[in-house]
């Protein structure tokens, strides 16, 4: 039996209907302090309907879960909840694990083949588990072939796993750190699963003394090869989350801004589209590369090839979500956030779903959203 509350779990952002989205570029209305205005392109809404796809987006700034789709009538959906410092997202069918300040929750569909919950939204989240790490900067996680959850801790320099008696079970680490300390040594970030296994990681640098990679931050990222414990390449600028299709491997080279793609054996890469903003967060789609951008932080951009890309392509950095055609290098849909939040992590794709929900932990829906089977 499935009870689901009247009332919509959280409010939806407004959202521009097809051929009513504001232009790139395009100034952001007057905001009141704390609000923010999210934009779509035009061609957003229908390119999630033709991929039969839905997304999920992360703010770790201000700790929310976004969750995008679409109606029946074409138009944008955004659902968002608050989860502290809200990081790294991994969707299995029917499930989404999502990395926070202190905790890795697991949400739940809590709906039947068929089902719609508050009859518009063909998925409603619900957080049925959160295992306490303590804060260990959880960057990425992933599920492997055996459905443990691994995430790359950062604070430590190491992928580990959860563990019912600790705060977390280290199962790897690259091979220059010398030993687990909470020094966040060479800010290991991002990786990349592959036939139910990790296989490659990124990092910003291969410091091994208490936050060494901050001086390293414009040169000397690497992708590892965690099976053999080999360096791909040494040559990338801060990179972010690697992925795995077919053969070929994808990253973020987000101190340049670019969506690459590297040779797995020669460590060669290949610049497929420059992004205006930093980038953190990378997703695989049917071709597509989907990305988080986000504006910098005071000094952030300092001293990175991408600040002075920036003024060379005479652009402001964006904090949004953009679709990047991997065939061709165009940026082909968009979404962009204007005022409080600046900052974006990870995104997910979420195929076969149209329209998500959640609900929120902290929320008084979560209360009576109650679900169960038949005797």
């Amino acid at each position: 039996m499935t009870n689901i509350p009247n009332a919509e779990v959280a409010a939806e952002a407004a959202e521009p209907k097809p051929g009513q989205a504001s232009a790139p570029g395009a100034e952001a209305p007057n905001l009141a302090p704390g609000a923010t205005n999210i934009q779509v392109s035009r061609g957003f809404g229908a390119w999630l309907r033709s991929q039969r796809l839905s997304l999920a987006f992360t703010s770790y700034q201000t700790g929310q879960l976004f969750l995008v789709g679409t109606h029946a009538d074409g138009t944008v959906s955004f659902n968002q909840q608050n989860f502290s410092r809200a990081m790294g997202v991994c969707w299995r069918a029917g499930r989404l694990y999502l990395g926070a300040l202190f905790q890795v929750w697991r949400l739940e569909n809590m709906l039947r083949p068929g089902e719609l919950g508050n009859k518009k939204f063909d998925a409603v989240l619900v957080p049925r588990n959160a295992q306490t790490t303590g804060d260990v900067d959880i960057h990425e996680v992933g599920v492997d072939k055996e459905g443990r959850v691994v995430f790359v801790n950062t604070k430590y320099s190491c992928l580990a796993t959860l563990d019912l008696t600790h705060s977390f079970k280290p199962v790897w680490k690259p091979p220059f750190i010398s030993r687990l300390a909470p020094e966040d040594r060479c800010h290991l970030n991002g990786m990349a699963m592959a036939d139910g296994e990790v296989r490659y990681v990124t990092a910003v640098s291969r410091s091994d003394v208490l936050t060494g990679w901050r001086a390293r931050r414009h040169e000397g990222g690497v992708l590892i090869d965690v099976r053999d414990d080999r360096i791909v390449t040494d040559q990338l600028s801060m990179p972010h989350s690697p992925r795995v299709v077919g053969d070929e491997v994808y990253a973020l080279d987000s101190g340049r801004g670019q969506v690459i793609r590297i040779d797995p054996a020669s460590g060669a890469k290949t610049d497929i589209a420059f992004c205006p903003g930093f980038l953190r967060g990378l997703a695989i789609h049917n071709g597509f590369a989907i990305a988080t951008v986000s504006k910098p932080r005071d000094g952030t951009f300092k001293g990175l090839s991408l600040d002075e890309e920036l003024k060379r392509r005479d652009a402001e950095a964006w904090c949004g979500v953009l679709v990047v055609n991997l065939a061709n290098g165009d940026i082909v849909e968009w979404i962009r956030l204007e005022g409080h939040i600046t900052e974006l992590f990870d995104v997910a794709a979420m195929p076969g779903v149209l329209c998500p929900m959640s609900v929120g932990p902290l929320t008084a829906e979560i209360q009576n959203t109650i679900t169960f089977d038949d005797i």
